[in-house]
């Protein structure tokens, strides 16, 4: 009976097998999907010596993955601390990573090997990030730690290109001439941390490593420093450095040869003209200023002479201008001539220009006596601006930064009400940043290390957009 019923069930999972491949007229063979991509970095297996060793004796290390490794950038990503005189050298070969170390190791000494982003796995590239060993030559791990936040002075932003390092000589040489204790990297959001350091005292800088030699070489170089040194236990308060660059110091360029005049056969008249007249032009686009802006006369070359009194400044009417009014500021190159004027919006204005009010050093002067005429922008194509920060530290001179790309385009001081306003205010999206202007000048003051010990002034950046639409009323709060 149980014969009869196994072959019966056998009969009919056949036919159902072979209705189901008649059915669809031929099976379809799909591919393996292969699994789910691997997401995963190396994973430490084992370190020959183990992490953490006590009484080091050896200039060997070798790590074992749990899967194929290919390291990056390994030079320039690993960091050793303390900072060896002579870098260890790195092989790696499939799974294993091997360090040899080159300096000699100091006594009674914690070292730590942070690889930063250097390992990652052979076919996806996932990063084993921060991956740190440490070791010591003595009998205890020193547990010193120390963190904080290094900021760019003029912008308030961070800079992960950044190093932060610890030396133990106080004189202002040290961070040029000699190599630091300890290093360390700034993260992508300006954080910093030493740990497993020696206790004691030490000064703090950070800088932009040129060239890997950890030092402060060039005046043009992003570099911070701590007003005083700064005792590091086990549990030390955090601290902000700000990083400025100074001006870097220019060599004189030197003068290039004139390019030869073209043959007098080949030059049209046109030309020769242009080579006798004096050329200028003013930054009224289109006839149309810029009430906000300060009108400028621009001309190719230096001015050798220029007599104000003979140009003439009118309205619309060609009726001439107290000239108690306004007055004109040349600037150093005699290339450029502001007219100062508090300019009303909407009205016309007229500059009248003499063949005889100036001539540059090669003598050219205007052919012909000229005139230029322009139209100031209307109320409307303005905007009106009210910004509030109701807990701004008033004692510090606090400016608004109004900035456009990387540019900052208007500095506005702050009243005793603790808000910019503006009746009139050119219409676009800023970013806004707040500098405390210590001394005065509505623009950001570098640092100077050597001599002064000068801090930068500092610029607190607001997270928010400010978009100025025109003939709007554009107020708003902010707070710090």
């Amino acid at each position: 009976m149980k014969l009869r019923n196994g072959l019966f069930f056998f009969a009919l999972f056949s036919l159902l097998i072979i209705g189901a491949v008649s059915h669809s007229g031929c099976a379809n063979i799909v591919p393996p999907t292969g699994g789910p991509r691997d997401t995963l970095p190396p994973r430490l297996v084992s370190a020959v010596p183990g992490d953490s060793d006590r009484n080091f004796n050896t200039n060997k290390i070798v790590f074992t993955f749990d899967e194929y490794i290919d390291p990056k950038d390994i030079r320039t990503e690993l960091i050793v601390s303390p900072v060896p005189k002579v870098d260890p050298i790195v092989d790696s070969k499939l799974r294993t990573l091997t360090v040899k170390l080159k300096d000699t190791l100091e006594p009674n000494t914690t070292y730590s090997l942070n690889f930063g982003k250097s390992i990652r796995d052979y076919n996806e590239g996932n990063i084993l990030r921060d991956f740190k060993y440490v070791f010591t030559t003595g009998r205890v791990i020193d547990q010193g730690a120390f963190g904080g936040t290094v900021v760019i002075a003029s912008t308030g932003r961070p800079d992960s290109s950044l190093v932060v390092v610890l030396h133990r000589k106080f004189d202002d040489s040290a961070v040029v001439k000699e190599r630091p204790r300890y290093l360390t990297r700034v993260d992508s959001t300006g954080q910093f941390y030493f740990e497993n350091i020696q206790t004691g005292q030490y000064a703090v800088y950070a800088m932009k490593d040129e060239g890997g030699s950890h030092k402060y070489l060039s005046k043009g170089q992003l570099f911070a420093f701590a007003d005083s040194p700064v005792v590091i236990t086990e549990n030390t308060q955090p601290i902000t450095l700000y990083a400025y660059s100074e001006a870097p110091e220019t060599k004189p360029k030197s003068s290039t040869p004139a390019s030869p005049a073209q043959p007098q056969s080949r030059r049209t008249a046109r030309e020769k003209e242009r080579d006798r007249r004096l050329q200028f032009q003013t930054n009224a686009t289109n006839g149309v200023f810029d009430v906000l802006d300060t009108f400028k006369i621009s001309f190719t070359t230096g001015l050798k002479a220029f007599d104000s009194t003979q140009l003439r400044f009118t309205d619309e009417n060609f009726k001439d201008i107290d000239p108690r009014r306004y007055r004109y500021v040349r600037d150093t190159t005699n290339k450029v001539f502001a007219l100062q004027f508090n300019w009303p919006t909407d009205t016309k204005f007229n500059l009248i220009l003499p063949k005889t009010f100036g001539q540059d050093s090669a003598g050219r002067r205007l052919l012909k006596d000229d005139t230029v005429t322009w139209r100031t922008k209307k109320d409307i194509d303005y905007g009106e601006i009210r910004i509030r920060i109701p807990n701004i530290n008033m004692s510090q001179h606090p400016v608004l930064q109004m900035v456009v790309g990387d540019n900052v385009k208007y500095a506005i001081p702050f009243n005793t009400r603790r808000e910019v306003r503006r009746i009139l205010f050119p219409p676009g999206e800023y970013e806004l940043r707040v500098l405390y202007d210590i001394n005065g000048n509505l623009r950001w003051d570098t640092g100077n290390f050597f001599g002064k010990k000068l801090q930068p002034e500092k610029v607190i950046p607001i997270r928010r957009k400010l978009t100025v639409k025109a003939n709007w009323d554009n107020d708003v709060d902010i707070q710090l």
